[in-house]
C-alpha cells in the first residue's frame, strides 16, 4: 500500500514477507496435501495425500511455467500464504514426507490447518495499517499475536487444534474492521441512487456489469463476481474478502484502498497494467501479456 493511503499507516511489509510462498524451501506441499479435480483447473483428479504427476523429487513442479497456457487455472490460483515452508522448515524441522514417510500423513493435515492460520494472519496484519479500525487496535493486535503463536505449535496440538472456533473469533474482529472502514470510505460521499448499491454477503454477480456502479465503501465479501465487468471502478474501502473473481474484467479498476485483497483473488481475474493494486500484492504476469 502506498505510503499516502487515505485509510492506512505505514505497511508492515516484513510482517508480510513471511506470509508470502517461497516454493524453494517447501515441500510441494499443496502439491500432494490438496484435492485435485481436473475440472477445477488441475492437471487431473486425485486425491489428498496422493502426488500430483508433475511433482519432481526435488519439490519442484516440471511445467510450473506453463501452467496458464495449459489452462491450469486451480494451480495458478492457489496462495498457501507462507504455510508450505512453515510447515516444511518449522513444524517438521526440515525434514520431508518423501524421506521420513510416516511423518507424511499428519504433515499434509497440518499444512491444511496451518494455511488456514496463515490466511488469517495475513487478514489481520492488515487491520493493523487501517486508520479507522484504531478503536479496536489492542484487540486486533492481540488475535495477531494469538494466531502467530500458534502456527508455532508442534505438529500434535497443531492437528487437534479447532482451527474453525479460532477463525470464527478472529472474524468477529475483521467485521468490526471492515464496518469501520467501509464508514469512513463512504463518509461524505455523494449519495446516486442509480449508481450506489448495496450487496449482502456472498451476493451473487456472476457475469454483472458494475462499471456504473459506485463501490466505494461497499461490502463484496464473498460475492461471486465470476466474469463481472469491474473496469475501471474505484474500489476504496472495498471489503473483498473470499470475494470470487475467476476472469472478471479489472482493467484499469483501482485497489490501491481496497481491504482484505489477497494475491490468489488476483491471479485468477484479468486486468492490465491501468490496474491499480496494493504494493503488498504482486501484478500477475498475464495481465502484461494478456493472450495467456
Amino acid at each position: 500500500m502506498s505510503e499516502n493511503h487515505e485509510y492506512s499507516v505505514s505497511f508492515p511489509e516484513k510482517n508480510r514477507q513471511n506470509l508470502r510462498a517461497d516454493c524453494e524451501t517447501c515441500f510441494g506441499l499443496c502439491c500432494v496435501a490438496l484435492y485435485f479435480s481436473a475440472s477445477e483447473g488441475f492437471p487431473n483428479n486425485k486425491e489428498a495425500g496422493q502426488a500430483c504427476l508433475n511433482l519432481q523429487s526435488g519439490f519442484r513442479c516440471n511445467i510450473y511455467r506453463n501452467l496458464r497456457e495449459l489452462g491450469l487455472k486451480g494451480c495458478t490460483a492457489f496462495d498457501c500464504f507462507g504455510a508450505g515452508q512453515k510447515v516444511s522448515q518449522v513444524s517438521f524441522g526440515g525434514h520431508d514426507w518423501r524421506k521420513v514417510p510416516e511423518s507424511a500423513n499428519q504433515m499434509f493435515k497440518v499444512f491444511l490447518i496451518m494455511r488456514q492460520l496463515h490466511e488469517l494472519l495475513w487478514y489481520l496484519t492488515e487491520t493493523l495499517t487501517l486508520q479507522p479500525a484504531r478503536p479496536i487496535q489492542g484487540a486486533l493486535s492481540s488475535m495477531l499475536a494469538k494466531t502467530e503463536l500458534l502456527t508455532h505449535l508442534s505438529p500434535d496440538p497443531l492437528e487437534e487444534l479447532d482451527v474453525s472456533a479460532h477463525r470464527a473469533e478472529v472474524n468477529t474482529l475483521l467485521l468490526k474492521t471492515s464496518e469501520l472502514v467501509r464508514t469512513e470510505a463512504r463518509r461524505g460521499l455523494k449519495v446516486h441512487s442509480q449508481r450506489r448499491k448495496t450487496f449482502g454477503r456472498g451476493a451473487c454477480l456472476i457475469a454483472a456489469d458494475l462499471r456504473k456502479v459506485d463501490l466505494r465503501g461497499a461490502n463484496l465479501r464473498g460475492a461471486c463476481l465470476i466474469t463481472a465487468n469491474l473496469s475501471g471502478t474505484d474500489l476504496s474501502g472495498t471489503d473483498l474478502i473470499g470475494a470470487d473473481f475467476r476472469d472478471a474484467d479489472l482493467r484499469g479498476a483501482d485497489f490501491t484502498k481496497s481491504i482484505f485483497l489477497t494475491q490468489a483473488q488476483l491471479n485468477v481475474a484479468k486486468g492490465d497494467t491501468g490496474t491499480k493494486i496494493p504494493l503488498s500484492l504482486d501484478r500477475p504476469e498475464h495481465w502484461e501479456h494478456p493472450y495467456l
